[in-house]
């Protein structure tokens, strides 16, 4: 019997969008064309890159634009006195949390190919002053259409399928005793049984800009949870007491607490794909505080086989995303840590290149 369509919404699911995101990218932003006085005119030539994930993800019916770009394009233009112009730009972060929640302006990182002349600067600074708003607009766009596009995908309709077995229209007699007498069937619902699952383990790790005790009573206090889950939550901190989060999509019990510290829980995820029975995961949140910031590490134990990317997209979505959309985040500057320690002090998209193809954390 399939799920009825509010039920099946509530539980989180998440489909991958980042190919369809960057053809978005490299379709929309090249038809940005503005005209100055006269003949100034600037443009945006091309695509260069887009790097980042772009999902989309549902809980409880809502859909969630998931994603943190960095892109990096060409621009052309034309000067007043006829030179043609051309230069780069690379804004090192467009995400959900600067276009949607505006936690904080776009940074637009600026380059200039053409020799310097009062026309060619003057153009450069038209380009500056007038490509930014026009981008805004288009990033304004973004997870409209991708809503629109790709959350048919992950919203079941409450319209009844016309492909489902159909039912008889023959009476089914009921069951006779002994005594001849007609009865209705009664069964009791047999108790759910824990199985055996093969799992495997999750470890996520983000860097905070808060106090451990605070981010502690973030995770646990009832009172606070919902300003980072955006829904309700249930929550005794105490060992054997249960909690709830995002409405009952994850339940569990505290098995052991170390206020500012350590949290362990079990952990298990009310949702059609997370095997039948009573199978929990164990969460271990860990919390170290250094002189400036946390480091937070999730380490979740007995995550059913074939599950991990999707469990992991989740707890990056759901946890370390929704932290940090309130505000909770790293300054746009390298910490001095290793192996960050090479570009202390730059910002995030120079630190990038420098650190290309080393490990990064989810910092970025």
């Amino acid at each position: 019997m399939s799920m009825p369509a509010s039920t099946a919404n509530w539980h989180w699911k998440n489909k991958d969008v980042t190919s369809w995101a960057r053809a978005w990218f490299e379709r929309e932003l090249t038809t940005i064309s503005i005209d100055g006085e006269g003949s100034e005119n600037v443009s945006i030539t091309s695509v260069r890159d887009v790097e980042g994930d772009v999902e989309l993800g549902q809980r409880k019916s809502k859909l969630i634009t998931i994603y943190d770009c960095k892109v990096q394009l060409e621009w052309s233009g034309t000067a007043s006195d006829g030179t043609s112009v051309s230069g780069k730009l690379t804004i090192p972060e467009v995400s959900h949390e600067i276009t949607v929640d505006r936690l904080s302006d776009y940074t637009y990182e600026w380059s200039l190919k053409t020799d310097s002349s009062p026309a060619v600067d003057a153009l450069y600074a038209f380009a500056k002053a007038r490509i930014p708003p026009a981008l805004e607009a288009k990033f304004a766009e973004f997870p409209v259409v991708m809503i629109d596009t790709h959350g048919k995908d992950l919203t079941i309709s409450a319209e009844p399928s016309r492909t489902g077995t159909p039912v008889s229209t023959q009476a089914v007699p009921a069951p006779v005793t002994n005594a001849g007498t007609a009865t209705s069937a009664v069964s009791k619902p047999a108790p759910a049984k824990k199985v055996a699952v093969n799992t495997s383990e999750i470890i996520k790790e983000a860097v905070f800009m808060a106090a451990a005790d605070d981010l502690y009573s973030l995770l646990t206090d009832e009172s606070r949870i919902p300003s980072w889950t955006r829904s309700g939550a249930q929550s005794v901190p105490q060992p054997g007491s249960s909690y709830s989060l995002f409405e009952g999509s994850v339940r569990g019990k505290y098995v052991s607490l170390v206020p500012g510290k350590e949290i362990k829980q079990t952990w298990s995820l009310q949702s059609p794909v997370w095997p039948p029975g009573q199978h929990e995961a164990t969460l271990t949140i860990t919390l170290n505080q250094s002189s400036d910031s946390t480091t937070v590490i999730f380490t979740l134990e007995g995550v059913p086989k074939g599950l991990e990317d999707e469990v992991g997209r989740n707890l990056e979505g759901y946890y370390i995303h929704g932290l940090k959309s309130i505000g909770y985040v790293q300054p746009n500057v390298c910490p001095s840590s290793p192996p960050y320690a090479a570009c202390y002090g730059l910002t995030n998209g120079s630190c990038r290149e420098m650190l290309r193809g080393q490990p990064q954390s989810s910092f970025f």
